[in-house]
């Protein structure tokens, strides 16, 4: 029987924990410092805005645990020592593994600002982080939130829930359009203003303001001029959480690296979730590093498969991700660039006239096949788009099938014959039938 051990309980770590128990008997513990039983990250902003209860984010009861012979220990990975096989613990004994998984997730990105350490400054990725917008909320009449991306919007839509004054200040020209084509990131610009929030594009900040006590009071721009602010978001992305690894035997750079099997240069170790970087990406439309809920997951089901004997590479498909920007939902597929292509990209974008709904359609060129699809306000099947990338289908059987795609709920308008439309006007001799019914068999 191994000793395997998992540092962090994320979906990565969790799901690595369960699926090894489904296959062997093995000695699983599973440490953390965050929190003693696994929750739903992603409830976070529901916990705060009083939708759910802290209890009724764990997916598992209390009792799963010591049902599935999984031991918990709650507590700080101080330093492991590869070559002994054992890890230094901050209040317990040392422990020592056959097997390693490195499931440690992320933090927030701190730039070197002047004051980024003071009271009531910090991002929102841990339970200690809601913890502190908890704390500081009730004396806190204006907060600065630093970065624009989707962190930033559940920071922001958490805060005016309480009557706090948000201002976004956002280096970029246009709200996350580092990620967004133009189109998108114009719409989600007005509607972070049509919501009551403060939008400073093209803006940067240079300290964070004491306010003579040990805690944030505003902020102080580069462009000159300050900002009043009892609390300071930093939402400007997060990194792989590995600081206690950098001076180790084991290989990283911004994560810790791995190979297609999530192996790391030590014997017996593996990382997988936000801090594996892959030496090469899985697939085209992917990253090396992948800091999204479902991928995490799947790194998970993989790794368990290869720790119980049966070697498996991770082939992760169809890149995929969802959000919402306040009450807009997105929906991504494949690869759609920030900045369009047209000597390799078609596209197809079409925009509702209030400006709060889109479909855009990528298609390759050199193949002339689905190659991405951005969605806001419109919900599509995730079947449907990742078999018609899967499968290379063509433009002309992309538009003949794409009411299909349509997920929203009944009596909701649909926008697909507008698509066609447009297909049809730029290509007059490949009609498509407005209404056309789905061909059989292909769902």
């Amino acid at each position: 029987m191994r000793n395997i051990i998992i540092i962090g309980n994320g979906i990565s770590g969790v799901t690595t924990a369960r699926h090894i128990r489904k296959h062997s008997e093995d000695h699983i513990t599973i440490i953390s410092a965050e929190t003693e039983h696994f929750f739903s990250r992603t409830a976070l902003m529901y916990i705060y805005m009083g939708h759910m209860k802290y209890e009724s984010t764990k997916p598992y009861e209390d009792f799963f645990w010591k049902k599935n012979r999984i031991e918990l220990v709650y507590d700080f990975v101080e330093k492991i020592d590869f070559k002994s096989k054992s890890l230094q613990l901050r209040k317990s004994e040392s422990l020592s593994y056959d097997v390693l998984v490195l499931a440690v997730g992320s933090k927030s990105n701190k730039f070197g600002w002047p004051g980024q350490d003071l009271e009531a400054v910090q991002g929102l990725y841990s339970y200690q982080d809601l913890e502190g917008m908890e704390r500081y909320s009730p004396t806190t009449q204006n907060a600065v939130i630093v970065g624009g991306g989707l962190i930033g919007i559940e920071m922001g839509e958490m805060f005016h829930t309480r009557g706090i004054d948000v201002t976004f200040v956002v280096r970029e020209s246009s709200f996350w359009n580092n990620v967004l084509p133009p189109e998108e990131s114009e719409m989600i610009n007005r509607h972070i203003r049509k919501h009551g929030f403060k939008l400073m594009l093209s803006t940067e900040i240079d300290e964070i303001l004491d306010d003579g006590s040990g805690r944030a009071k505003g902020v102080q721009l580069k462009e000159g001029g300050e900002l009043d602010a009892q609390f300071v978001g930093l939402t400007v992305g997060v990194s792989p959480n590995i600081d206690f690894l950098k001076n180790s035997e084991l290989e990283t750079g911004k994560g810790i690296k791995v190979n297609e099997y999530f192996e790391t240069n030590q014997p017996d170790v593996y990382a997988i979730g936000d801090c594996a970087e892959f030496e090469k990406a899985p697939a085209d439309d992917r990253r090396p590093i992948e800091q999204v809920w479902y991928t995490g997951r799947m790194h998970g089901e993989t790794l368990a498969q290869t720790i119980c004997g049966t070697k498996t590479a991770y082939q992760p498909g169809v890149w995929f991700n969802s959000a919402k920007f306040l009450d807009i939902e997105y929906q991504t597929y494949g690869q759609v660039s920030n900045q369009p292509d047209d000597e390799t990209e078609e596209h197809f974008y079409w925009e509702h006239e209030k400006g709060e709904k889109s479909i855009r359609l990528v298609f390759s060129k050199s193949d002339n096949t689905l190659k991405g699809v951005n969605l806001m306000g419109v919900r599509y099947r995730h079947e449907v788009c990742d078999k018609m990338m899967r499968d290379k289908w063509p433009m002309k059987k992309v538009f003949q099938n794409l009411k299909e795609a349509n997920f929203d709920p009944e009596f909701f308008k649909k926008y697909e014959n507008e698509l066609v439309g447009m297909y049809n006007e730029r290509y007059p001799n490949e009609q498509v039938k407005v209404g056309r019914k789905k061909v059989l068999g292909i769902f």
